[in-house]
């Protein structure tokens, strides 16, 4: 397996470098980005040209991952080479949120085949039920195929994501690559650092990701008076605070859900991904330090198990963007813990998200995730 990457911060003089990822005679390239930077023909324009028979695959950002660190308002483009492993692409329209178990089994039904392996899932980050989306893959797929990915993002706005494939770049498609292949090595691990306080509340009304009462109160309200000055900034602040997942036992379900909108007028929540209606939910905040420490568990959790690698290795992080929030100026530390552990031989590439896919933390189900940093290896055998 070879790479190759470049970042692109200029269009109009950067696109100029992607003929050198040629040099390794590419089969996909990954392309995480600036939200402007894909809005541009120009990006679209030479991706085609300059790799006509390759297949591309990537999403919008709240912010770009490479060796390099965090960026921003850039567009990082990795290219892989192949020797044995195989792979196809999928795109699926969705067109309402209400729709988005469908679209999940649509494009597992593109994907299956008897030797699939592995999928790569990147959904748009707004106007998602995400936990649908990937309910609906597994309906195709079956509970134990390895599902990663995560949602577009779009620097915290979340009013308009994109995602890319040969199809070009789209506001309504959700995107996916099954990796086929015995030398293939796909490994994941996710994991978050936040830490629970106040107390736990019920569930008592919710609809889907739509959380309307919480100990019978409106759940805005509710949520209001806990972050006190914060309030006044939402939906942004709720990066800040998101909610862990509780079963009716009131047990960890190992799942954090982040605010991704709110309803004035119905005193709700819009959540990113589906609300056990019998559970109970508690808020959780974090330091950075605890945030750091969570994507080191993510990341030794990924290498579990990698031996006998051949060529480079792929690292794809991808991780939250109230993590982003919370690190401020410190976020690249979670980064560098990350590529210390991968070795220098893992090139990394990825971005802060809208909500994160991956099995839970030592679990083979597949998820949604907010608030976690998410590591998908991806290398050949020798």
């Amino acid at each position: 397996m070879k790479i190759a990457q470049v970042t692109l911060k200029n269009l109009t003089t950067d696109l100029a470098q992607l003929p050198q990822l040629n040099e390794i005679k590419p089969h996909l390239i990954l392309v995480f980005g600036y939200t402007a930077h894909f809005a541009d023909a120009q990006l679209q324009a030479s991706l085609a040209t300059h790799f006509p028979d390759v297949q591309r695959v990537g999403c919008t950002t709240a912010g770009e991952i490479s060796p390099a660190g965090v960026v921003n308002q850039s567009t990082v483009v990795t290219a892989l080479h192949f020797d044995a492993v195989t792979f196809s692409v999928a795109a699926a329209e969705l067109t309402s949120m209400e729709k988005s178990f469908d679209a999940g089994a649509n494009l597992a039904r593109q994907l299956l085949a008897p030797d699939l392996k592995a999928v790569l899932l990147l959904g748009q980050g707004v106007n998602i039920n995400g936990s649908d989306m990937i309910a609906g893959m597994v309906s195709e797929l079956g509970d134990r195929m390895p599902i990663t990915g995560g949602l577009a993002g779009d620097d915290g706005a979340f009013t308009k994501t994109y995602t890319l494939s040969n199809a070009g770049i789209s506001t309504s498609q959700v995107v996916a690559v099954g990796f086929k292949g015995e030398r293939l090595m796909f490994s994941h691990g996710s994991f978050g650092g936040w830490k629970p306080f106040g107390p736990t509340r019920k569930v008592t009304r919710c609809v889907g990701n739509i959380l309307y009462e919480l100990d019978g109160e409106p759940a805005l309200a509710v949520y209001k008076r806990y972050l006190g000055e914060y309030a006044k900034d939402l939906p942004g602040a709720g990066l800040l605070f998101p909610f862990e997942m509780l079963s009716d036992a009131r047990e960890s379900l190992g799942q954090i859900r982040t605010i991704l909108g709110i309803d004035e007028a119905e005193g709700s929540l819009i959540l990113a991904g589906v609300i056990n209606p019998e559970g109970y939910l508690r808020l959780m905040h974090a330091h950075t330090n605890d945030l750091v420490d969570g994507a080191e568990v993510a990341a030794k959790a990924s290498m579990e198990g990698m031996t006998e690698i051949a060529g480079q290795g792929l690292g794809l992080l991808v991780s939250c963007v109230g993590r982003k929030l919370v690190m401020g100026g410190r976020v690249d530390e979670e980064v560098e813990a990350v590529q210390e552990i991968l070795g220098e031989q893992t090139v990394l590439c990825g971005f802060y998200s809208n909500g994160e896919i991956c099995p839970g933390y030592q679990l083979d189900a597949c998820s949604l995730h907010n608030q976690t940093m998410t590591i998908t290896y991806l290398a050949e055998k020798q």
